[in-house]
């Protein structure tokens, strides 16, 4: 069994929800180390292994919210839950994040070929999780259209170098939202984002057949390697989000994005 497939599974799980840009991360592993990528049903594997982290890890509140969500559309009663608002916050945070993944898609796959491109995003990155540390606390819950604000904020995350969590973070918390609000809606909103782009990604497989025969050997522990550190991955940034030290990671993402220009810039 490579050791890489599970490395990768490793390394997927936590750069997914970390604030750091998965794609980024795979982008330069791929430009500087020469690691090839993985095949593409490999990769929708971990993506599904990953959204299966984010729904065990908020199962609670999806049942509960959804539950709220559902009740409101037959009484009007109803609709003064925090599973109402936030239900509808996710469908048009939802819209607004298709609307501008699929209209940057082609681009965003060209840069992820650009060692440039990529530091580039992970410059932006940093400047906005440290910009974060100046926002002010706030005490409010997702309103509906938060989600407009927000889901603009995870569509530009499709760019490789550009973290989706932090953008949805940074864009909630500066709406005035409570962290640990912050913190659940911007990874319920992963929640559908994730599951379209692998159904996406899925008609490219070439049916189930091909499917299973493209998977590399060992493939099903990258799958179980990606769910635990995706796990381990939102618990600790559920403690930075509430502790506000989430902003730390910008610091990294400035580093790694100015070496990325920089080698890139001198043609290393």
């Amino acid at each position: 069994m490579d050791y890489k497939v599970v490395l990768l599974g490793l390394v997927q799980g936590f750069t997914e929800f970390l604030p750091v840009s998965s794609s980024g991360h795979l982008a330069l592993a791929k430009i500087y180390l020469g690691i090839e990528m993985p095949p593409l049903s490999y990769e929708l594997v971990l993506h599904f292994s990953t959204m299966l982290a984010t729904v065990l890890f908020f199962f609670n509140d999806i049942v509960k919210l959804f539950g709220e969500w559902a009740l409101g559309l037959f009484y009007k009663d109803k609709r003064n839950s925090t599973g109402w608002s936030l239900g509808w916050a996710v469908f048009i945070g939802t819209m607004f994040t298709g609307a501008i993944g699929l209209l940057i898609k082609d681009f965003a796959e060209q840069a992820t070929m650009n060692s440039m491109m990529v530091g580039l995003g992970l410059l932006f990155t940093g400047i906005i999780l440290i910009s974060s540390r100046f926002l002010r606390k706030g005490f409010g819950k997702i309103a509906p259209f938060d989600g407009i604000f927000i889901g603009i904020a995870q569509g530009i995350a499709v760019l490789p170098g550009i973290s989706r969590s932090g953008m949805t973070m940074v864009a909630g918390t500066a709406s005035g939202v409570d962290r640990e609000e912050v913190f659940r809606f911007s990874f319920l909103l992963s929640i559908p984002a994730i599951m379209g782009a692998t159904l996406m990604q899925a008609k490219d497989v070439g049916g189930f057949d091909a499917f299973i025969t493209a998977l590399p050997h060992g493939w099903y522990l990258g799958g179980v390697a990606a769910f635990l550190s995706g796990l381990v991955s939102l618990f600790i940034l559920r403690k930075l989000v509430i502790a506000s030290k989430w902003w730390f990671f910008g610091i990294y993402c400035l580093a790694l994005g100015s070496f990325a220009v920089i080698t890139s810039f001198l043609g290393v």
